[in-house]
């Protein structure tokens, strides 16, 4: 598979088949994934892999977190101020499509509240992965750990294997530090939760639209 392929056929998973990924196919998709660029190739980065009884006990703490009421504490917490205008409505048709394909009305809270649920579930994945960086590194720190995400993403889309990336993980971080290991002193960016795709769950069905070119880039010569 070339890359604009892996571009094109990429999406967000948000259902799963039990059934684990052999070890040696895990492991070849992280090794190759250590090939992406970082600034002054200082690889901030460290991915902590949770499969098999661990993640099965991960799922569970999160889960009884979420049902709590807590909403937890990031170690990197997001900003304080809205998001501008445009970035909001693309944030929320977002929700609204999947609200709208699981056939809950946007008024229904607790039918939304069963959707956000099912980020601490892993969406039924048998594994996750949790990627940090040393919490006294910055925002191009940061950028370097995305760049690893969207490599890992691409490499797992050519092996066939499903994957979304959730900032909802990073919520419950002390939780997350309990069952993965993370190293001390790091900080959680974002988890992932992967495995192989359950292509008949209807969640899998929607697509997420992207702006046009001239929306997102500019050019000057």
């Amino acid at each position: 598979m070339d890359v604009i392929t892996a571009l094109q056929s990429r999406y967000s998973v948000r259902a799963y088949l039990p059934e684990p990924l052999p070890d040696e196919l895990i492991g070849e998709v992280f090794d190759l994934a250590r090939l992406a660029q970082s600034g002054t190739n200082s690889q901030p980065w460290h991915i902590a892999v949770v499969s098999g009884e661990a993640c099965d006990e991960l799922r569970r703490r999160l889960c009884e977190r979420f049902d709590s009421g807590d909403r937890g504490e990031r170690d990197f917490p997001l900003p304080a101020d809205p998001l501008p205008d445009a970035l909001m409505d693309r944030r929320r048709a977002c929700g609204y499509s999947y609200y709208e394909t699981m056939g809950v009305e946007r008024a229904d809270r607790e039918g939304r509240a069963r959707i956000a649920r099912k980020n601490f579930e892993l969406f039924g994945a048998p594994h996750a992965a949790f990627f940090s960086m040393p919490r006294v590194l910055g925002v191009s720190s940061a950028v370097d750990v995305g760049i690893l995400l969207q490599t890992v993403t691409l490499l797992m889309v050519e092996r066939g294997i499903g994957s979304i990336a959730q900032g909802a993980l990073a919520q419950y971080a002390d939780t997350a530090r309990e069952v993965a290991d993370i190293p001390e002193g790091n900080g959680i960016l974002f988890g992932m939760s992967f495995g192989y795709t359950d292509t008949d769950d209807v969640i899998n069905t929607v697509r997420m639209p992207r702006e046009p070119l001239e929306a997102v880039a500019s050019f000057v010569s």
